[in-house]
Order: structure tokens, then C-alpha cells, then sequence
């Protein structure tokens, strides 16, 4: 990844777990910052410098979702959100204002560590690691990705994307005019299984819908194959109407 170890802002108003969850990530290879009040996490976070942020929803001064709110407008850091155990509202609005996965309370600090470093792999691929087979260049009419660079553009300007987006539309460009099915992108979108009533997928591609329907002007969409998954297909078919990779 990096010649540094991965920094990590923990926004957490839990001190005594802040400290044990601190002391387990630094054992884990990982630099952590710890504040607790999302006003000083939204500040942190804003100033840069870190990889990641654990954020929690339940915050004094201001909430999770309102933090993440105010991070996501200026900022596309990788946010990993902890949510109560069985908070279904919190996890979908979590991902619909760009966090990169959630975590429920309580938590197995293994899962959240593994849930972390996929949030990593996205944002910054390992040089050393092998190549990701398929093409580096993928296109669909005025829409390019370049893999290796993470850059994705439409008409040559340059889409704003999370990691998790990013890493879907170029799931979707691979897969061409096929299904990609949901497990298929929750392995390669979110670098991990996906889970019996999940919605952290659908979130996702209806974010990355958004985004891409307003850069195209509806020119191209994604298609929900119901019970199935997603496929990229322009909804002004002539716009869009080719698939390259080289």
C-alpha cells in the first residue's frame, strides 16, 4: 500500500472502548487518532492526512449521519460507519451519503479490522500485488475507466466516485452486456461476501446511478435485473453504444 502505516481516524464517544479498539489496530499495523464528538471528527477528518475513519453514528455535538454529511460535501476519505446491531435506517443512510461499509455494535474487532483493510485495498491497491486480470482500459461510448489509475471520466471529465463506486462501475464495464450479479459485486465493489439481507450493493449502484445519469444528462444508466443484479446500459442507447478493453 503505502511506505506508512495506514492512518485511521477513530470518531468514537466511547473512550474506555476507543482505547481497547486503539490499542488493537495499532497491534493490527495501523496509526490511529482517536476523538469523541463528531465536531472534532468532521474538523480531523477535513484537515486530511488520514487513510480511513471509523465513524460512529451516535455522537455528542453532532451525529454520526450529520458528520458524514458534512465529510462527504468536501472530502472522499474512506468512511467506515459503526451502526447499532439490527439499524437497518442507519446503514442504508449511512450509504447513501457515501460511506464505504458499516459495522454493527457490538462488533468482533477481527470483523472490523478485515472490513477496514478491503476499504483500503480499494483506495490504494497494493503496487507489489499481482495485477488485476482483465483490461486496464474500459469504455463505453464517452464513458472510460482507467483501472490502474482509478480514474473514471465521462466526455473527459472526470467523474467524483468513493472507492466502492469506482470499483463497481468497473465491475459493471467488465461484465459488459451480462448480469453482474450482487455477490459478484460485493466481491469485487466491497472486497468482501455478501450477506443475507445486505443492502449495502443496491445502495451503492443507486449512488453510482445518480452520478452517472447526471454526468450523461440520462445518457447512460445502470439496469436492475430484479433478483439478479445489475447491468450498464444507456438509456440513450446511441450515446452509448460500444464496449472496448485494451
Amino acid at each position: 500500500m503505502t511506505n506508512h502505516p495506514p492512518r485511521i481516524l477513530l470518531v468514537d464517544d466511547d473512550a474506555e472502548l476507543s482505547a481497547l479498539l486503539r490499542e488493537y489496530l495499532e497491534r493490527e499495523g495501523f496509526a490511529v487518532e482517536a476523538v469523541f464528538n463528531g465536531v472534532d471528527g468532521v474538523t480531523r477528518a477535513l484537515e486530511g492526512g488520514h487513510d480511513a475513519v471509523i465513524l460512529d453514528i451516535m455522537l455528542p455535538r453532532l451525529n454520526g449521519i450529520e458528520a458524514l454529511r458534512q465529510i462527504r460535501a468536501a472530502s472522499l476519505v474512506p468512511v467506515l460507519m459503526l451502526t447499532a446491531k439490527g439499524d437497518q435506517v442507519d446503514r442504508v443512510v449511512g450509504l447513501e451519503l457515501g460511506a464505504d461499509d458499516y459495522v454493527a455494535k457490538p462488533y468482533y474487532p477481527r470483523e472490523l479490522v478485515a472490513r477496514l483493510r478491503a476499504i483500503l485495498r480499494r483506495r490504494m491497491p497494493d503496487p507489489a500485488a499481482a495485477a488485476p486480470a482483465g483490461p486496464r482500459h474500459l469504455a463505453r461510448g464517452p464513458l472510460e475507466v482507467q483501472v490502474a489509475a482509478r480514474r473514471a471520466t465521462w466526455q473527459g471529465t472526470a467523474l467524483d466516485l468513493t472507492p466502492s463506486e469506482f470499483n463497481i462501475l468497473a465491475a459493471l464495464l467488465r461484465a459488459g452486456d451480462d448480469v453482474a450479479t450482487k455477490d459478484a459485486l460485493s466481491l469485487e465493489g466491497l472486497g468482501r461476501p455478501r450477506q443475507i439481507y445486505d443492502r449495502s450493493v443496491d445502495v451503492h449502484v443507486s449512488n453510482l446511478r445518480l452520478k452517472l445519469e447526471a454526468a450523461s444528462g440520462a445518457g447512460l444508466g445502470i439496469e436492475t435485473v430484479r433478483g439478479v443484479g445489475y447491468r450498464l446500459a444507456p438509456v440513450n442507447k446511441a450515446s452509448a453504444n460500444r464496449v472496448t478493453g485494451r
